[in-house]
């Protein structure tokens, strides 16, 4: 069986930049290495580069637009962030919303580019139309828990098992993460309980004094 990804987004979080962003991705290397659990980041733009080229862990973008290489002032190509060594990229966040013609683009582009994707939505109707796209990922997080500390996997199971049938009834090959309240490893449990193959979280680990300490927690159960 596929080990689970735990995938840490760093956001635009002061505590998940510039050094401390490299402090994060150290700490995300060393537990990986102890427990064989895969543990990836995903950086702001500014610091994705450095991240990818010091770290040996999955390093994914937060964002890219299904633009090719050209004239696109102040777009962010997936040859970019392929170039400078980025495992995948994530696609409409709650934060970065998207029109599905625009997911559909970005999603092609990163797959010419050959980045893993994860596609993130809000209900188990639009993680069924995510699926019907076959990214690798779809990351279901209910927007109105991100951030609370409140876990989607205690406060609502239901989308995630609704989401998890979704996805499978509409693309078995594609993988489920959970996400919003991540905190603890009770959490990962319950959702991989659910049928995910993972969790997206970003808060409690990038704002923790001790971010090895955290993640140590997160894959303590599974």
């Amino acid at each position: 069986m596929a080990t689970p990804l735990i995938l840490v987004n760093l956001k635009a979080y002061t505590e998940g930049m510039g050094e401390r962003a490299a402090t994060i991705a150290a700490a995300a290397a060393t537990v990986s290495g102890e427990s064989g659990i895969v543990i990836g980041v995903a950086p702001a733009f500014t610091d994705l580069a450095a991240i990818a080229s010091r770290f040996s862990i999955p390093v994914y973008a937060q964002h890219i637009d299904g633009v090719s290489p050209g004239a696109y002032t102040g777009h962010v190509t997936a040859a970019q962030v392929k170039a400078v060594g980025a495992t995948g990229t994530l696609i409409n966040h709650s934060e970065r919303r998207l029109t599905l013609a625009d997911i559909d683009a970005s999603l092609s582009a990163a797959r010419s580019a050959g980045l893993k994707t994860v596609i993130c939505t809000n209900n188990e109707t639009t993680t069924a139309a995510a699926a019907a796209l076959a990214p690798d990922y779809v990351a279901i997080e209910p927007p109105e828990l991100i951030g609370t500390g409140v876990s989607v996997s205690r406060a609502d199971p239901g989308i995630i098992e609704r989401s998890v049938a979704a996805v499978r009834a509409v693309n078995p090959q594609v993988k489920v993460l959970t996400g919003a309240g991540i905190s603890t490893g009770e959490c990962v449990k319950i959702a991989l309980e659910l049928g995910t193959d993972g969790v997206l979280l970003a808060s409690s680990v990038v704002k923790a004094k001790d971010p090895a300490a955290v993640l140590r927690n997160l894959v303590s159960l599974i």
